[in-house]
């Protein structure tokens, strides 16, 4: 089969691989038809993590279902499938309390597993002709009639949609309440528009990039420009001074200020200053325990120069971590379903899985107008 490989930093190539094949009689053989790349492939893409040379990358995928296992009970052949980035057994402990990003027995002597990603067990990613899936009848959503038709739409619920609705549930957004959103990326456009969902009355969007601001216009948010480095100013002038009533982090600890230098600890900080007193934060975006690479010495070892007393101060509240897909996808699927949401608005390219090495790169660089890149295995 064909797939994208992990070479190095900023290497990757698109290559002949053994074929993934059932391995155990709860395994779903599944043939990828849509694979997106997302913003946490950069982190390896850009040899930030310890992501060895050789695997395939990709947590984003959709696709149809060729062959399943003896014990596989409800999957059938012939069924399309979306798969939640994060890998569960189901009976853990964290899975029965439907904590699926952090299953204990899929990745042993560490919470959580993942496919194509560095740190998460050794499952290969979906950015390719292929892919196991493990315990396939509790990590395999079943999609409707109309998943070929809206096929676009149904593969974000395999990370981006229930990410960003989970930065929402973290924040404890609710009816008529103001959110600032730091990150105008894929997972901040759909934090906004599950705010919207929930009955946000406001919804800002900090960002500098304003190709992306742009679709967080489109969506209903307020954009807020950051280039001049005034987005705090602008946010509590939107809210009488007073701030958000809560706010979600979706850029993680790759941040940027307006001169594109690294800040590691500066979305969390305009969050404290951003987010009323008793407010709520929800961190959804990546931060990692350590970063060899970097160039600030805190975020080298996973840490940060956090505004730990005007958090303290403001009496606020934190929320952190990865979605746990399962806990959203079903619900997130039937508005899909029902039309009340089109993710696939956030779509900048379709390419052909051979095109991926030049997706990666432009979406590294933050090129303008690459924004959410879908890749089509097969086509």
């Amino acid at each position: 089969m064909k797939a994208l490989v992990y070479n190095g930093p900023r290497d990757v190539q698109v290559k002949e691989m053994p074929d993934a094949k059932i391995e155990k009689a709860t395994d779903v053989l599944v043939r990828i038809t849509t694979t997106n790349i997302c913003g946490s492939d950069l982190h390896m893409y850009e040899g930030r993590t310890d992501m060895e040379a050789g695997r395939i990358l990709g947590h984003e995928n959709l696709g149809e279902v060729i062959e399943i296992g003896k014990a596989v009970d409800k999957v059938r052949v012939g069924d399309m499938v979306c798969l939640p980035f994060n890998i569960g057994c189901g009976f853990c402990a964290n899975c029965e309390k439907g904590l699926s990003g952090y299953c204990l027995t899929c990745n042993p002597g560490n919470a959580g597993a993942a496919y194509g990603f560095a740190g998460m067990g050794p499952y290969s990613g979906g950015q390719a002709e292929l892919l196991r899936v493990p315990y396939g009848d509790y990590n395999c959503l079943v999609l409707p009639d109309d998943a070929r038709e809206k096929e676009n739409d149904y593969v974000m619920l395999s990370d981006i949609f229930p990410t960003g609705f989970h930065a929402t549930e973290l924040a404890r957004v609710q009816a008529g309440d103001s959110v600032v959103i730091y990150g105008a990326g894929p997972v901040g456009l759909m934090a906004a528009t599950s705010a919207m969902l929930r009955g946000a009355s406001q919804v800002f969007v900090v960002d500098t990039h304003k190709d992306r601001l742009k679709l967080a216009e489109k969506i209903g948010a307020i954009a807020i420009d950051d280039t001049e480095g005034g987005g705090v100013e602008q946010v509590l002038h939107l809210t009488g001074g007073q701030g958000a009533d809560c706010g979600c982090e979706c850029v993680g600890y790759q941040c940027c200020n307006m001169h594109g230098k690294e800040v590691p600890n500066l979305t969390m900080n305009n969050l404290v200053k951003t987010v009323k007193a008793t407010g709520n934060i929800g961190v959804v975006g990546v931060f990692v325990p350590e970063d060899p690479n970097a160039q600030d010495e805190l975020e080298k070892v996973g840490k940060l120069a956090f505004d730990f007393g005007n958090f303290w101060f403001k009496g606020q509240r934190i929320a952190t971590g990865q979605a746990n897909v399962k806990a959203y996808n079903r619900s997130l699927g039937k508005l899909i379903h029902a039309g009340r949401a089109k993710p696939s608005m956030i779509i900048s390219h379709e390419l052909k899985l051979e095109q991926a090495p030049e997706a990666y790169e432009n979406f590294d660089k933050r090129a303008k107008g690459w924004t959410k890149v879908i890749l089509k295995p097969g086509k």
